[in-house]
């Protein structure tokens, strides 16, 4: 590595030299990780990383001033790069298309890294065959007030895959899938699984698309729609410990903690064990989803969950197909799209809850299900909670008999960037400690896209234009 008065490294990786602009930058200011750490990370742990993230287009999120600066995603790929850097026409479901990055190697990493981007976001297509995933992403999302025990639970309750943890608060599930199904095929797949879970373990999870109606663990069916990304196998989270998506066995899930992996602990294990995911390509898993017998805290015919199970189709998504029809057959259809997806045929209607109107779809007059107000909007998430904190403070006894679930923190990302709202169930507090609706704190309004998928917002366009200027 060679450096300059300019503040500017040079690395030679893969034959090739990249430039790391100012390599001292901090961007974990808590853990006073640098720039120049996560890309000597991504350069550690390569190979499993690109085993996630490579040969796949991926949505490029910049966090250009650190965890606590403003992030945007950027879908195109910027058009001063490097000639060798490898990019695919990925086509949007509003028919729009963009060139994604496809990194294939350890530069391409790295180069990634010198833009900002801590977290490897990958759809789950190969760049050779943009139209049928192979891969059905299993994400488990805890309400707030769920410990991790209670993931670990769900986790073992019946899925068969390759299990990580997702560097925040989740698990995710990958399975491997021979590509000859469509995004919708995969996407009602993951629901039946979702639903037959929620069946089987109704106090521990839910298929529930709205946030007032979860509780316990969240199975997001709707990470497997097409244009949707996660966070794959060893990308660093903007979490103040630089907590890291940590590919395990089953043994490890149920021995672990996420903050057990992190920027600085994991290289040390990548050398010692290599990736425990290896072998994912290898070996495609049985997507049955429940076998009828089982044994504590695991189903017994699963045994070695790597390994394939001949008579249970692996790769298929035949079997989850099927339980999808039966579930079909006895009334339950659809469940609710992402917001900025079109209606979609078959879909119930795409209004929460508390918001729907009494009789047919559109008419009638508002039954709210739950005593739900709205306390704020922000581009910052901790800007929002600061003013949750003034309304309690305004009203400590109402407050005082929320739960954790209570507080409904929703991330509303938009073609570029996210914004945070924050809103509160009430139906806890005793009707007449009920705070009614006041004037949102802050009141931020989010920015109106100007151009097409993967372009920025006004304000998140002028940003990227100076983060390219300083990374």
């Amino acid at each position: 590595m060679a450096t300059s008065k300019a503040e500017r490294a040079s690395i030679e990786v893969a034959g090739r030299e990249i430039a790391i602009s100012n390599p001292s930058k901090v961007y974990f200011p808590e853990a006073g990780i640098t720039k120049l750490e996560v890309v000597r990370y991504y350069l550690a742990v390569a190979e499993g990383a690109l085993r996630g993230a490579g040969d796949r287009p991926n949505v490029l999120v910049r966090y250009a001033d650190g965890i606590h600066g403003e992030s945007f995603y950027q879908k195109r790929a910027p058009a001063s790069r490097p000639a060798w850097i490898e990019v695919v026409a990925l086509r949007f479901p509003s028919g729009r298309i963009a060139e994604e990055v496809v990194p294939r190697d350890a530069a391409a990493l790295a180069w990634m890294a010198n833009l900002g981007c801590l977290e490897l976001h990958p759809h789950p297509v190969r760049a050779e065959d943009l139209e049928h995933p192979d891969e059905l992403r299993i994400d488990l999302d805890p309400v707030p007030g769920i410990e991790w025990p209670q993931l670990q639970a769900v986790a073992d309750f019946g899925l068969a895959g390759w299990p990580k943890t997702s560097g925040s608060r989740g698990i995710h599930v990958n399975v491997r899938l021979h590509p000859r199904w469509s995004f919708s095929q995969v996407r009602r797949a993951a629901l039946a699984l979702a639903r037959e879970v929620e069946r089987r373990a109704p106090s521990l999870a839910t298929s529930k698309w709205w946030k007032e109606e979860r509780h316990g663990v969240f199975f997001d069916y709707n990470q497997n729609a097409k244009d949707r990304t996660v966070a794959s196998a060893y990308s660093v989270r903007p979490r103040p410990d630089a907590r890291v998506s940590a590919p395990l066995t089953w043994e490890e899930l149920d021995e672990c903690r996420p903050e057990d992996f992190t920027l600085r602990t994991m290289p040390d294990r990548f050398a010692a064990i290599g990736d425990r995911h290896a072998k994912i390509d290898e070996h495609p898993c049985s997507l049955e989803p429940l076998l009828e017998r089982t044994m504590p805290g695991r189903f017994a015919a699963i045994g070695d969950r790597h390994a394939q199970i001949d008579d249970a189709h692996p790769g298929s998504l035949e079997p989850l197909l099927e339980l999808s029809a039966r579930q079909e057959a006895e009334g339950l259809g659809d469940a609710p799209w992402p917001p900025h997806y079109a209606k979609q045929p078959g879909e119930p209607p795409r209004v929460q809850p508390s918001r729907r109107r009494r009789g047919q779809a559109g008419g009638g007059r508002r039954v709210p299900t739950k005593p739900l107000i709205e306390i704020g909007r922000a581009a910052r998430k901790e800007d929002v909670l600061a003013g949750l904190e003034r309304w309690k403070g305004r009203h400590p006894e109402a407050a005082a008999h929320l739960q954790p679930a209570d507080v409904l923190v929703d991330a509303m990302r938009g073609r570029s960037s996210t914004w945070t709202r924050v809103r509160v169930n009430l139906e806890h507090v005793p009707e007449n400690l009920r705070p009614t609706q006041e004037p949102l704190d802050p009141d931020y309004p989010p920015a109106v896209p100007r151009r097409g998928d993967g372009d920025f917002t006004s304000a998140s366009f002028r940003r990227s234009r100076r983060a390219r200027r300083e990374e």
